[in-house]
């Protein structure tokens, strides 16, 4: 039964210690809101790679993709 009176004290000693520390923390929302700057370059570098790579393979295989009928 020692053991947990053991627990118990320290717990409460722990608590007791915490206690002066609650009127110094305080949480507040920002006054501007947050800005996120996306570089879009990457994902269009990325896209003109794919269309030349794409471009390439036509080149090489024109039987694998055949023109698109034209309307009249």
């Amino acid at each position: 039964m020692t053991r947990s009176w053991t627990k118990a004290f320290r717990l409460a000693a722990g608590a007791l210690a915490a206690l002066p520390l609650t009127g110094c923390i305080t949480v507040k929302a920002p006054d501007k809101p947050i800005d996120v700057n996306l570089n879009v370059n990457i994902s269009q570098q990325v896209v003109v790679r794919l269309a030349s790579d794409v471009q390439q393979m036509i080149q090489k295989n024109p039987q694998a993709f055949p023109p698109a009928p034209t309307k009249p």
